[in-house]
């Protein structure tokens, strides 16, 4: 259609195609960016009452005129992930010590200007690395070389400056053992999530299988792809859990259910990729027009089902013996099927096997225990 002869018909007509779609966009965009406030609202008022705290300690109690890093240093602390903040709070602190004290030299002997602020910048990152710094340890060297060159070319006010950061990482550790509800639930509805997609992958190949969809086994390729971000996000938040129970004396009770959900990252991984082998293998068997067996697609679905208990038990402990059950029972039902006649059919027959051990380990089972669950076929096929 061209845009210069377009009617007034046709403008209104492209208007009301495009309009409900930006609507819809807008909204969806807006309830992300909502989600996303409410997901960090509890850090963004750890952070601003920490910088509050941090800057009335330097201000009315240790008595500094401009104690402007000490609330920057809680901030600075605070922003990294629980299991980072000793090893951050100590790097700030060093890195402001090693920049202070280059600074202050440098005004001392030499006074300010632009030379000056060159050379001790790149000098005070220079130690700073020399003393096996990272960069958050190097960056707050220069800055801190550049502030005192600068701003307060004073070298009596050195050493107020690096208490003020002392402080500010004092009141983020003290800040950080507060940790919020969600850092302990987080990882357990993650694991429940990735389970739910995989339950979910299994049953959409299952009936692509079925009736030879080649839309729907591509769809369920494409979401077993995905499916890698979401252990990403289940091994940070694992992450996240740990370093929570170990550091807050306030959430130590939780650390049994917390490493329990840690423990099945490893597992939960090796279960995601012979899942999307399974998955590959069946869109290819589609795709080429291969028969398979008329019990795959069965066998598909109760591994589907398998899956979805697990995801199950992570909040109802009972359902963990289902999923066993079930595991189990068609862990020997694999090993009775006759002789693939495909090469698809038996890496998926094999894929079906190694998930189902994988599967099993998340249910608390051994992997030696969960490998006699999952007999030697008569045909030697053993891909456990």
């Amino acid at each position: 259609m061209d845009p210069v002869r377009l009617t007034l018909e046709q403008l209104r007509e492209l208007r009301d195609d495009i309009a409900p779609g930006a609507a819809r966009r807008s909204r969806a965009s807006v309830q992300r960016r909502v989600e996303r406030w409410q997901n960090r609202i509890f850090f963004i008022t750890q952070c601003a009452l920490a910088a509050g705290v941090a800057w009335a300690l330097a201000r009315y109690v240790v008595g500094h005129q401009q104690p402007f890093f000490a609330p920057v240093a809680a901030m600075v602390c605070l922003g990294f992930s629980y299991g980072q903040r000793l090893r951050r709070v100590a790097e700030v602190m060093v890195g402001v010590a090693v920049g202070v004290l280059v600074g202050d030299l440098f005004v001392k002997l030499f006074g300010t200007g632009v030379v000056q602020i060159v050379v001790v910048i790149a000098l005070a990152m220079s130690i700073a690395v020399l003393l096996g710094a990272g960069n958050l340890m190097t960056t707050q060297a220069g800055v801190q070389a550049a502030i005192v060159t600068t701003l307060l070319p004073d070298p009596g006010a050195g050493f107020s400056r690096w208490l003020d950061a002392v402080l500010g990482g004092v009141v983020a550790l003290a800040a950080a053992t507060i940790a919020p509800a969600a850092a302990i639930r987080r990882p357990r509805q993650q694991a429940a999530d990735v389970l739910n997609e995989l339950s979910a992958i299994l049953i959409e190949t299952a009936d692509g299988l079925r009736a030879a969809d080649e839309d729907a086994v591509t769809d369920a390729l494409r979401r077993a792809r995905a499916s890698e971000s979401m252990l990403d996000d289940l091994r940070s938040a694992a992450d996240e859990g740990v370093a929570v129970v170990r550091l807050s004396p306030f959430r130590r009770r939780h650390r049994g259910r917390v490493h329990q959900i840690a423990n099945l990252v490893v597992p939960l991984d090796r279960a995601i990729r012979n899942i999307r082998v399974l998955v590959r293998r069946c869109a290819v068997s589609v795709w080429r027009g291969e028969k398979m067996p008329t019990e795959f697609p069965d066998l598909l679905e109760r591994l589907a089902d398998g899956t979805r208990l697990i995801a199950e038990s992570l909040f109802e402990p009972h359902a963990d013996v289902a999923a066993h059950r079930v595991l189990g029972e068609l862990g020997r039902r694999t090993a009775e099927l006759p002789i693939p006649g495909s090469l698809s059919a038996v890496v998926v027959l094999g894929q079906i096997r190694s998930t189902i051990v994988d599967l099993l380990e998340l249910t608390g089972t051994s992997y030696e225990e969960a490998r006699t669950l999952v007999p030697l076929r008569a045909d030697g096929l053993d891909e456990n």
